[in-house]
Order: structure tokens, then C-alpha cells, then sequence
């Protein structure tokens, strides 16, 4: 039931190994929920509890280890033989008494991995305090070192098979970017957007269905567009105000974020004049990514590009994506701002959303896109301006 070919999890899981040799490593506790899916194909809404992967340098395959019930979802989901397939009990969920790293601790005990360097998520959504403390008291012998996206930098670069899951996501997005532009008007509930917007998510194409994706969809309007990852209310738009979209396509948990913007009305001149700033910024951006260049080299010709209109922009102005779960569709690895020496490589993905937020509004547009042998290959094929609504101007 996996959805790539094995030796395609047999490669991921090697590359994991060659990494972790290279740190001294001989125990790998994956616990990001992305790193379970991208090394055994496991797929489940379980991470709400304790669950790992153990993988070993001298081991074939990984031991998925997780929540008794959730067992039958790793026989399902995942290529692992079924012995490496270990449940705990639920007493062992959310127990004052126990942890699930207990649990952990007896098996790496069991294989004699007690007295080795082991490597930890230490900065993951779901590796708590709990787990370290609880690992340290089970295994005292044990040198603990951290893995912190040890596994996140081997997807950096993506198969030809997730680059097809992440151009079918966009298929996705861009209609439900369209579903949601439709439904925005005047006196309409935000809500009722956002419904319509999800129901399209979900159902995706008549060709593939939609996955959920790990953020849900973003839709501040007016002043609250001066912020961004503000969602929805049940307020009604109003006329004169400006919305943003930010949503995703997902497929096979491989996601393709877009953000556009539009405005109900007439549009405000301070607002159609960012729009244009941001629109120009993105498009020369754009056009200089290839090979070779850096993320920090990317988001200067961001930054030089605007700076010729007077604006600044502290934060980021992109990231790696692709497979990932809530809370973030991110992968937590370079990022295009100062400082970030990566060097981009044929086949790296990445959300570029060079957003602008104001004291009272805000304009984004984004667009996700692979790096390929040349250039770029944008993932969504969707018009780049600002949107406007009860009016038959195109700004």
C-alpha cells in the first residue's frame, strides 16, 4: 500500500544511514511524522501520541514502533515486514505512571543497543521534554546527540515521483485558489469561503482526489491582512478591503502552496501600488533562480528589487517544501534569506512568498516551484496580479 516503489524507501533509508555514520550515530529515533512517511511510506493521523521509528546502521529495515491500535495502520501503510511492526500496550497513552519512551528504551535494551550513541529529533513538533527525560533515565549509559533534521536533509531533493505528486497538488490548488476568488464577495461570510475552498482541497480533480494539508486555509481580511497565518472568521465581507489567500494543494502529503490577494471594490491606490511592488519583486526573483546560485543570492534580488520602492522586508521570503503534516507543510531546511548558503540543485522545492504586511494591510503573492537543470519550474499555473471583485478592471 506504500506509495512509491520500495527500493525507492530502501535508497531514502541508506542516504539516512550514510548520514548518520558520518555523526558518529548508531541508533536514529525518528519522531517527525514527515520522516516516518518519507522512510516507510506510514501514513496515519497518530502522531497526537508518542510514535517512532528506531533505525539502526546494522539493521535492513527500521522498527516502527507506535500506539497498539495504530499497529494495523503500519501493516497498511508502510513496506516494513510485520516484525518490525512493535505496538506498545495503552496503558502506555497518556499515563501518569509511564511514557511510550519507556517502551522504547526496553527494545533498544532488548537489541543491545544500550551503550551507543543515539541520535534524537531534538527540535521536532512532536519529540517532547518528556521523551528526552524519559530516554536519559531509561538508557543512562547511552550518549545521546542531536539529529535535528538529519532525515529533513535527505528530502531535500526530491524523487521524479515526488515532483509528479507535487505537480498533481497544484492541479489542486490552482482550482481551489479559483473556487475561493469566485466565492469572495460582498455581504458573504468568510467561513462560507473557506468551506468552499476546503470542499475543492479535498476532493481535488476528476482525474485524483486531494489529501488534507498540513496548514490549513489562511484568509485574513482587511487590517488583519497586516499579519500574516490569521485564518477566518464568520464575519461578512465588506466592501473597500483586501483579502488574502494562502492555501495548498496536497497529494499523497506532498503539498504546492499559493497566495494571491484580492480586493473588494475599487481598489485602494495604496494597496493596487504594494500589489504591483510585490508582483514585480516575485516575477525578477523568479527569473533569477538556477543552479549553482544560493538562497541568500535569491532573496537579494528580492530585496534590491524593492528597495527601489522605498519598502523592506525583515523576514524570510521562502522555503523548502513538499512533504510534511500539520502543523506546517515546510521542510525545516534552507530557507531563502540572509545568511543561507545552500546551493540550489535540480529537483530542491520551494514556497517563494515574498509577502508584504503593513501596519494596517497586506499584500501576498507566492508561487511553489522546483529547481530544474536551467531554471525553475513553477508548479501552478495561475495569473500573478491582484485580484479585483464587483468590478471589470484587471489590475
Amino acid at each position: 500500500m506504500a506509495v512509491f516503489e520500495i527500493s525507492e524507501y530502501k535508497e531514502r533509508l541508506q542516504k539516512t544511514k550514510e548520514k548518520m555514520a558520518s555523526k558518529g550515530m548508531d541508533v536514529l529515533l525518528v519522531t517527525d511524522p514527515a520522516n516516518l512517511n518519507y522512510l516507510t511510506g506510514y501514513d496515519g493521523w497518530s502522531f497526537y501520541v508518542h510514535q517512532c521509528l528506531i533505525v539502526l546502521l546494522d539493521e535492513e529495515e527500521p522498527f516502527w514502533i507506535g500506539r497498539n491500535q495504530d499497529a494495523n495502520g503500519a501493516k497498511v501503510t508502510t513496506y516494513l515486514n510485520e516484525n518490525n511492526i512493535i505496538p506498545y500496550p495503552d496503558y502506555y497513552v497518556q499515563s501518569t505512571e509511564r511514557h511510550p519512551m519507556d517502551f522504547v528504551c526496553n527494545i533498544l535494551k532488548e537489541i543491545g543497543k544500550t551503550n551507543c550513541t543515539i541520535g534524537l529529533e531534538m527540535d521536532t513538533y512532536y519529540f517532547t521534554a518528556k521523551c528526552f527525560t524519559q530516554l536519559q533515565l531509561g538508557l543512562p549509559q547511552a550518549t545521546f546527540t542531536d539529529a535535528t533534521s538529519l532525515v529533513n536533509y535527505v528530502r531535500i531533493i526530491k524523487s521524479d515521483t515526488e515532483i509528479e505528486y507535487m505537480r498533481k497538488a497544484a492541479r489542486i490548488v490552482e482550482n481551489a485558489m479559483q473556487v475561493g476568488i469566485d466565492a469572495i464577495d460582498e455581504g458573504v461570510r468568510e467561513c462560507d469561503v473557506v468551506a468552499k475552498i476546503m470542499h475543492a482541497q479535498i476532493s481535488g480533480t476528476v482525474e485524483f482526489g486531494g489529501d488534507y494539508p498540513a496548514i490549513m486555509p489562511l484568509l485574513p481580511s482587511g487590517e488583519r491582512t497586516s499579519t500574516p497565518h490569521l485564518t477566518w472568521t464568520d464575519e461578512k465581507y465588506k466592501s473597500g478591503i483586501p483579502v488574502i489567500l494562502e492555501l495548498a494543494g496536497c497529494y499523497n502529503r506532498y503539498h504546492s502552496p499559493l497566495s494571491r490577494t484580492v480586493f473588494i471594490g475599487e481598489p485602494d491606490p495604496k494597496i493596487k501600488y504594494l500589489a504591483d511592488v510585490v508582483t514585480e519583486g516575485l516575477n525578477i526573483t523568479l527569473d533569477s533562480i538556477k543552479p549553482g546560485v544560493t538562497c541568500e543570492e535569491v532573496e537579494e534580488v528580492w530585496r534590491k528589487t524593492i528597495a527601489k520602492s522605498g519598502f523592506e522586508k525583515e523576514s524570510r521570503i521562502g522555503y523548502s517544501m513538499g512533504l510534511n503534516y500539520p502543523p506546517d507543510w515546510g521542510e525545516h531546511t534552507a530557507s531563502l534569506r540572509p545568511g543561507d548558503n545552500t546551493i540550489l540543485q535540480p529537483n530542491m522545492t520551494f514556497h517563494c512568498i515574498p509577502g508584504i504586511w503593513l501596519d494596517e494591510y497586506g499584500v501576498e503573492l507566492s508561487e511553489s516551484f522546483r529547481v530544474t537543470e536551467s531554471g525553475i519550474e513553477v508548479f501552478a499555473n495561475f495569473p500573478r496580479q491582484l485580484f479585483v471583485k464587483n468590478t471589470t478592471k484587471v489590475f
